[in-house]
């Protein structure tokens, strides 16, 4: 066999219900070292046993179109031999086999219903869509088993996503020209989202504040995102209001209101303030022994509902992880300060 340790350069961040931007072309790299047992055998066998998920006529693709090294040099024959202790390195793209995504029976929190559109509430570690790392049991795979009908849309009606550690709403399509409806919407920001986000450190000066602040990726550190400089490097504009619900001695609780769409803007900017989110090792936060996901939750949605123009609202209350947080910290939630 071979022993084989997947590496991710430069991945994409992965983008949440504040993330409109469209989605990025996700590349994986995965580093694998030939063991006795297959030396002497070809590359593209020992690829099969590194990339089980995926099909050797694709992994002969990748060999010959120059995506796969040997020992840092770029071999393009498929039949060439590999020796025990050889380094490779694939780089792994999504396939059009990947883009045909298989029905998975995954449990769905539907809030709300209709023959349209589907209100889900994702719970934290649900995965919204296939990428490099995670190719299935994901939300969209759920969306497939639920309704067959969602084959036929593009990315089975996901118009925005939630990163996997973010629990809260979703509103999802249930055909094409609902989902173009849905897009638009969400670009000329006529959906409302808001996010309870528990951060470290007790908040200071004025109970609410605006921030305005271009995102981009982090210069010193391509993985992540921070507040750019957009006369210096490139980035988008960004603007968050920020509330402060509860205080104490080691956080705070606030609702943030998202005015763009970001990657990670609320975490981002809350990071930029000095009160990076429990549990968001990415952007300074630690976590907690009640904690150990990043403290967000997307808690109310709002939006003109794409056909019949009813005005829909939806809340829904934390997870049970989030709700011991803010006992742990002694941070008092109530529903009705807010909504």
């Amino acid at each position: 066999m071979i022993n084989s340790s997947a590496i991710i350069s430069s991945p994409p961040i992965v983008t949440e219900s504040d993330e409109t931007d469209e989605l990025s072309t996700e590349v994986e790299w995965r580093k694998v070292v030939v063991a006795n047992e297959r030396h002497g055998g070809r590359l593209d066998r020992a690829l099969v046993d590194a990339a089980p998920e995926f099909s050797r006529s694709y992994l002969q693709q990748l060999i010959e179109a120059g995506l796969v090294t040997v020992n840092a040099k770029v071999v393009r024959k498929a039949s060439s031999r590999v020796k025990a202790g050889d380094t490779m390195l694939i780089e792994l793209r999504p396939t059009p086999q990947s883009l045909v995504f298989s029905p998975q029976a995954i449990p769905l929190d539907v809030v709300y219903e209709d023959e349209h559109i589907l209100v889900i509430n994702k719970p934290a570690g649900l995965v919204v869509h296939p990428a490099p790392g995670n190719w299935s049991g994901t939300l969209l795979n759920g969306l497939l088993a639920y309704d067959k009908g969602m084959a036929s849309v593009p990315r089975a009606g996901i118009v925005h996503r939630l990163d996997k550690d973010t629990s809260g709403l979703m509103v999802v399509a249930r055909s094409r020209a609902v989902m173009d409806l849905l897009v638009q919407a969400i670009a000329t920001r006529e959906v409302s989202r808001q996010y309870l986000a528990v951060a470290h450190h007790p908040w200071a000066g004025s109970s609410s504040r605006t921030v305005e602040a271009p995102i981009g990726r982090d210069p010193r550190n391509r993985l992540r995102m921070a507040v750019v400089d957009l006369e210096q490097q490139s980035g988008k504009t960004a603007k968050t209001d920020i509330i402060l619900m509860a205080n104490g001695h080691d956080g705070c609780l606030a609702r943030c209101i998202l005015h763009t769409g970001r990657t990670h803007q609320i975490r981002v900017h809350m990071a930029s303030l000095g009160h990076p989110l429990v549990a968001d090792a990415v952007y300074g936060g630690t976590c907690l022994p009640v904690m150990s996901r990043q403290a967000l939750h997307a808690a109310r949605l709002a939006f003109v509902h794409p056909v019949t123009r009813e005005s829909m609202v939806y809340r829904v209350p934390p997870p049970d992880d989030f709700v011991d947080l803010m006992r742990f910290w002694c941070l008092r939630y109530n529903e009705e300060s807010w909504a």
